[in-house]
């Protein structure tokens, strides 16, 4: 049996895995649970996420990507040799090609720690993608035309807006505010605001079930649980979206200025034709509620939520493994 080619969305929040023939295989969270003391990993995935900030002194609860780069190079080959080998792809003696995607202004350095870790956790040929224009295939934007097509894909670490035409990137730009950071404000005004310790995953059910960032678009609360700071005790309050818009409008005003930017300096026929198509959002921050329609007032131009926004990257990398062997030699490193 021959080893099959395998798409990699190895993003800070969750790694997507696309088997060529089969579709996406894999979504997990890049979350990976080791004893401290002996440096063995005990779970990865779904059931490392479990147990976030409920560990005892001697288990961690380890991210291993950070800002859409490997932050701890060990962990994350355990990681993705764990899940390579869950998926089963390998051969009786092939090993399987791997498409990789990274943000764009990734360094040379950390290209060859991914490519690093993915030949060590058992890839044979390793290729690297910028995420934004595999999104945008994985969306089903025509970017092989000559004519303009933008994204904005939202992950968990980083946030990557382009502008691409004749399938490639012309402007782009990549910064460090995604739905990590969103968390971590949501977790921070909480603090300050009621005095409250609550955790990441806390932070994160606010963000999905009352948070937006479009002014009385939504008009929701949550109760939620955590350790009062002044007593120690545990405590619960009642959050709404209105406090949380207020919360999070510092960070998401970030990732509209770099679209600005993005367009100030995109060539005039394109940006005529992002007018007519639209702006494409992916990644799992296009899900941010009011979002889409913040974008579409700041920027004067129609935005709109791909569908499955979480999948594209992964669903672009399938499109892209088709046609593995017509890619160009410098992606592989």
């Amino acid at each position: 049996m021959f080893a099959r080619d395998i798409g990699i969305d190895l993003g800070t929040a969750n790694v997507l895995i696309h088997v060529k023939g089969k579709g996406i295989v894999l979504n997990e969270p890049s979350v990976v649970a080791m004893d401290r003391t002996s440096g063995k990993v005990l779970e990865v995935g779904d059931a490392a996420r479990k147990m976030v900030g409920r560990t005892p002194g001697n288990i961690e609860a380890i991210r291993p990507l950070k800002d859409g780069v490997i932050a701890d190079f060990d962990v994350t080959e355990a990681m993705l040799r764990h899940f390579i080998n869950k998926i089963n792809v390998r051969g009786f003696l092939s090993k399987p090609r791997m498409l990789i995607c990274c943000p764009t202004n990734i360094t040379k350095v950390e290209q060859k720690a991914i490519k690093e870790a993915a030949e060590k956790s058992g890839g044979k040929r390793i290729f690297l993608e910028e995420e934004p224009k595999v999104a945008a295939i994985g969306a089903g934007m025509d970017i092989f035309q000559p004519s303009g097509n933008m994204v904005i894909d939202i992950g968990g670490g980083t946030t990557d807006v382009a502008v691409l035409s004749m399938g490639d990137v012309v402007t782009a730009s990549s910064i460090k505010m995604a739905g990590d950071k969103f968390d971590n404000e949501i977790l921070q005004y909480i603090k300050k605001e009621y005095k409250l310790l609550i955790g990441e995953r806390t932070a994160e059910d606010i963000k999905i079930n009352v948070a937006t960032v479009f002014s009385k678009s939504r008009s929701e609360e949550i109760d939620i649980r955590g350790r009062d700071m002044v007593s120690g005790l545990p405590r619960t309050i009642t959050v709404y979206s209105a406090e949380i818009e207020d919360a999070l409008k510092e960070s998401v005003s970030v990732i509209v200025q770099s679209a600005k930017q993005v367009l100030e300096r995109t060539p005039p026929e394109l940006s005529a034709d992002i007018i007519d198509r639209g702006v494409i959002l992916t990644g799992g921050g296009a899900m941010l509620h009011g979002l889409d329609q913040l974008l579409a007032e700041e920027l004067k131009v129609p935005v709109l939520v791909a569908e499955e926004p979480m999948n594209c990257v992964a669903k672009g990398t399938g499109i892209m493994l088709e046609n593995i062997d017509k890619l160009p030699k410098n992606n592989i490193v």
